[in-house]
């Protein structure tokens, strides 16, 4: 499967790079070092397709919402549970990231891997910035975050016109999306020697010390899930919806199994739809709107992941990531999650937005990529918890209001 020939690529790259760095052999240093073009490419085609991806799959999601005045109380309710636990999942995964990097090895990545830093503006100039003057400049030139607000905008728009003319607008963005996931899909296949390409040359020039900061990684990312859970989810549960958090975790056990094991909440769709339903006593009609909504709108999980990597990221290449460069990331990051588009390790290919808002080489994406099966595991999990709670908690709240 290409989650374990992915795997296969960094663990090859790592026993080369530290089999080169521990025994200075000139054949293994230049395995590694004649290995980096491949991973160049990698990257290349990643950041070839990463700005349409998102573009698209944003545009469709929001657009089929329709006339926002439409979505009405059980609409209305659930976009602002969306946005309400989103912004706390990420800064609990850039908090406990942060928190976690104090007890890693100090490292310095090679300079030829890193990109210069933005030039930091002040909170009015970032504001006005993300309204681009010229959208397909700010296409052309990398700039991420303006259109994904003019991509946002277009499609509010849309979901306002006539049912043909928007249906028209819908499926042709869908159509497009659908064949750059294709392309996306391609790419992942040429994955395993571009994670090498990349892998391989670092970890010659950074021994163990790289080894040991990924498994740190992977540690506080699972506390920030847990954290999540333990702070945000289960507590909403419980004081609002009545539901004891052991009920709750024992009722949602086969949707949770179901998303561990094929690291897809819309997989588990099925499962997650009956157990709402029968073992937490959601109506139909609630469960029916909402379980697939989530599926592909409501992701904390995946928010938290990448405010945890855009932290580490940050750190291995040295990069200072101040609050104004916070505020930037997260706005980034709060935004593509909404929209992950639905191919493998989609939370780490559509990070790019968020590393450029910091100034992070998108480079660094290969290297959480190669361990992204474990993190992916996890947050899929938290993530199908997290849509069963909104299926819960509106169900919850219209029924003790007015019709």
């Amino acid at each position: 499967m290409l989650h374990v020939a992915i795997a296969a690529g960094l663990v090859l790259g790592l026993i080369v790079g530290l089999g080169a760095s521990a025994s200075g052999n000139a054949w293994l240093l230049a395995l590694a070092e004649g290995s980096a073009p491949f991973g160049t490419l990698f990257i290349n085609a990643i950041r070839m397709v990463v700005i349409p991806l998102i573009v698209t799959v944003i545009f469709t999601s929001i657009a089929r919402l329709g006339d926002p005045r439409k979505l009405g109380r059980i609409g209305g309710l659930t976009l602002a549970y969306y946005w309400i636990t989103l912004i706390p999942a990420i800064a609990i995964g850039m908090g406990t990231m942060a928190i976690g990097l104090r007890f890693a090895t100090e490292i310095e990545m090679p300079q030829a891997g890193a990109a210069s830093v933005p030039e930091l503006q002040g909170i009015v100039d970032f504001l006005v910035g993300l309204v681009p003057a010229n959208p397909f400049a700010a296409a052309s030139s990398g700039q991420i975050l303006p259109l994904i607000v003019f991509t946002a905008l277009v499609a509010a728009a849309t979901g306002t016109l006539a049912v043909e003319r928007r249906e028209r607008l819908v499926n042709l963005a869908d159509d497009v999306s659908e064949a750059l996931i294709k392309l996306v899909w391609w790419i992942l296949y040429t994955a395993p020697v571009g994670v090498f390409g990349l892998v391989a040359p670092v970890t010659a020039r950074l021994g163990w010390d790289l080894l040991v900061s990924l498994g740190m990684f992977i540690i506080c990312v699972f506390v920030g899930l847990v954290l999540f859970l333990a702070l945000v989810t289960l507590p909403l549960v419980y004081f609002v919806a009545g539901i004891n958090p052991v009920r709750y975790l024992s009722g949602a056990f086969g949707a949770m199994s179901v998303a561990v094991s094929t690291t897809s909440t819309a997989a588990a769709i099925p499962v997650t739809l009956e157990e709402t339903t029968r073992n937490l006593k959601v109506s139909k009609t609630v469960a029916d709107l909402l379980v697939p909504l989530g599926a592909s709108m409501h992701r904390p999980g995946s928010a938290l992941f990448q405010g945890a990597a855009i932290v580490f990221l940050a750190y291995l290449y040295g990069v200072p990531v101040p609050m104004a460069a916070v505020g930037a990331a997260m706005l980034a990051t709060f935004l593509v999650s909404l929209t992950v588009a639905p191919v493998p390790s989609s939370g780490v290919v559509t990070m790019a937005p968020a590393l450029d808002a910091v100034g992070v080489p998108v480079a660094g994406l290969a290297i959480i990529l190669g361990i992204d099966r474990i993190p992916d595991m996890m947050r899929s999990a938290v993530n199908v918890l997290a849509q069963m709670s909104t299926a819960v908690l509106v169900d919850r709240w219209t029924s003790r209001g007015p019709e």
